[in-house]
């Protein structure tokens, strides 16, 4: 399969993919080498790692990183509770314990990285936000993707089976290493234009009226315009649409305070919320009766 192949796979699981993402994603996938994805949040990054998962059949792996994330966390752990109810278990019938009895892979609780490197079969390993993950994590990652294995010392080293496709998202909130930077190829994923983010619409609402969609994509495209704290991504766009549909909106309303107190969906910070008042509205809601040209 090609890069237009997977971009194909990926429309029918519902992501509207441009030839650059669905290019270096394949290749990617070619070169088994991680992609890390770039991006404000709510441009699709996730949402790429499930589609992808669900194009090829693939079982998805999140790993969702935070400050202070470990080895136990993201690695794996051994089972201390039915460790210790073997040993008493032992101690009343009288036998003696033996170590690797105790060190079992039965005893070991696999989490992410261990998940995806152990699969039986192939799978999609999304590593969500490593932004918010420290540099002491980020450095045992790289081991891990060097090779695909991961060494547990009771047991020995348990390598990949199958090479997990394996998605990097970060969303800038912290600089990340040249080492890690190298080890992937890179994409950075920008919010859709005009005619892209009606597509992903479209796709994901087929029930909504088509002139409510457009409508409603060319406000949020503008909107985004505006010096707001929080930007509304593609997943805000859909909640208002999809909230328009569900009180029968069937075209965006002219009248501006029909939308206000719909503008949760898309404004997430009061300061947004109030400084996208019923006026601001009118103005965006103009430009596309004034003719403003959009960018598709």
């Amino acid at each position: 399969m090609d890069d237009q192949g997977l971009r194909e796979q990926l429309h029918r699981a519902g992501y509207i993919a441009d030839e650059a993402l669905a290019t270096t994603l394949w290749l990617a996938g070619e070169l088994q080498r991680p992609l890390l994805l770039e991006g404000d949040a709510g441009v699709g990054k996730t949402a790429l790692a499930l589609a992808l998962a669900q194009a090829g059949g693939r079982r998805l792996v999140r790993l969702q990183c935070h400050e202070g994330l470990d080895l136990a966390q993201a690695a794996y752990e051994w089972n201390y509770g039915r460790q210790l109810l073997a040993i008493r278990l032992h101690e009343t019938q009288g036998d003696q314990v033996v170590e690797r009895d105790l060190f079992a892979r039965d005893y070991l609780l696999e989490r992410p990285l261990l998940q995806a490197i152990a699969s039986e079969t192939p799978a999609v390993l999304l590593i969500d936000e490593i932004d918010r993950a420290d540099e002491a994590f980020e450095a045992f990652l790289l081991e891990v993707l060097a090779d695909y294995q991961i060494t547990v010392p009771e047991l020995g080293t348990i390598t990949a089976r199958h090479v997990p496709q394996v998605i990097l998202t970060s969303n800038g909130t912290r600089e990340l290493s040249d080492a890690l930077r190298r080890r992937c190829l890179y994409h950075w994923l920008d919010y859709p234009t005009l005619a892209r983010e009606i597509a992903i619409v479209r796709s994901t609402l087929p029930q909504a009226e088509s002139a409510l969609v457009e409508q409603s994509v060319a406000f949020v495209q503008r909107l985004r315009r505006e010096d707001l704290g929080k930007t509304p991504g593609v997943a805000e766009t859909l909640d208002w649409v999809r909230a328009l549909h569900r009180l029968s909106f069937k075209t965006l309303p002219d009248d501006p305070h029909a939308l206000l107190a719909t503008l949760g969906c898309l404004l997430k910070t009061r300061e947004d919320r109030f400084q996208v008042g019923s006026e601001r509205v009118q103005q965006l809601i103009e430009g596309r009766r004034a003719g403003v040209a959009e960018r598709a």
